[in-house]
């Protein structure tokens, strides 16, 4: 049965497709024929809500997700996400965050012609301090009452930031990261503001970059592709790699307890929190497991116990390397 969570004014089904993976990060870049399984096993599954970013191959992957939605007809099963912020045509992420309103009115635009339609939700995907909010949002709102998008939203924002924004213009979502592994913004003030400000709270990363799954092979920093992005992130270096291992191997334990994988017993975690998650993978049978976290229900004692698990070892390091840690947070 398909599980949804409020969003706006509207449900959204839960877990959602997060599919920056399928051409971006992990060492990947699948053509259409080879991103097909995964995304028809989505929609035969109902998992609609799917999130995607200009930044992921530079329009590769809305070009990727527009290419298989006209193909396939499917536009009106799905609720598409994209995200803009990054100048890509400098050719570097680090070096080109821009949140001006020249930047969002162009990057909109080509973001319609790479998908093909107009997306539900756009984001600014990373807050530019040189950028005032008073300039930013406006803008964002703009193209939202021009009807070229339905909802607009915020990634790796603080709590200042959305609340600010959000008195500006309505905020429909903040997308952050979120998980059993990384709960920072249970104590920096994000969730709360979003529940008070009636903000959908979009978890990326529910599974931890990987680590909350059953099968997964990483026993040492070395396992890694050479260009997989983990191979630069603090917690995924030297010792923090074998003790964020040892919080990975309680929860495998209670997923075992209650006979489910460890992606379900995450998932299920972060829904049981209110958030829409937004896993990713490039498997249709992992995205099969994954979406069945929506038959799994969390007891309050199971809930209790998790909580003992997360509470008693925070994970070492930071989520992101220098480069990027500059770039979040404002």
């Amino acid at each position: 049965m398909v599980k949804t969570l409020p969003f706006a004014d509207i449900q959204v089904p839960v877990p959602g497709f997060g599919a920056m993976g399928l051409s971006h990060g992990l060492g990947t870049n699948l053509s259409l024929e080879e991103a097909e399984p995964v995304l028809l096993k989505a929609i035969e599954l109902g998992c609609t809500f799917w999130d995607t970013a200009v930044v992921y191959g530079a329009g590769v992957n809305e070009k990727l997700l527009g290419d298989f939605i006209r193909k396939h007809n499917v536009r009106d099963k799905l609720f598409i996400a994209s995200k803009c912020g990054f100048d890509i045509k400098k050719g570097s992420v680090t070096g080109g965050v821009t949140n001006s309103p020249a930047h969002i009115k162009e990057y909109i635009d080509e973001t319609i012609e790479r998908l093909g339609f107009t997306p539900d939700l756009y984001y600014i995907h990373r807050i530019d301090p040189k950028t005032p909010l008073e300039d930013s949002i406006p803008a964002l709102d703009e193209i939202r009452k021009a009807g070229k998008t339905k909802y607009i939203g915020l990634s790796e924002c603080s709590a200042k930031t959305l609340r600010k924004a959000n008195s500006i213009a309505k905020i429909d979502a903040v997308q952050a990261e979120y998980s059993a592994f990384e709960t920072i913004h249970e104590t920096d003030g994000l969730i709360d503001t979003a529940k008070e400000l009636g903000v959908a709270y979009v978890a990326f990363s529910p599974l931890g970059h990987g680590w909350l799954v059953d099968d997964s092979n990483f026993k040492s920093p070395d396992d890694f592709a050479p260009d997989d992005f983990r191979r630069t992130v603090p917690k995924f270096q030297g010792e923090n790699f074998y003790k964020n291992l040892a919080i990975v191997e309680e929860i495998k334990k209670l997923a075992a307890k209650k006979g489910c994988k460890t992606t379900q017993v995450a998932l299920a975690w972060v829904a049981a929190q209110g958030m829409i998650s937004i896993p990713g993978t490039t498997k249709a049978q992992r995205l099969e497991e994954n979406f069945a976290a929506t038959d799994i229900e969390l007891t309050e004692e199971e809930k209790k116990e998790m909580r003992k698990i997360i509470d008693a070892a925070k994970p070492a390091g930071n989520r992101y390397n220098e480069a990027y840690q500059a770039m979040v947070g404002h």
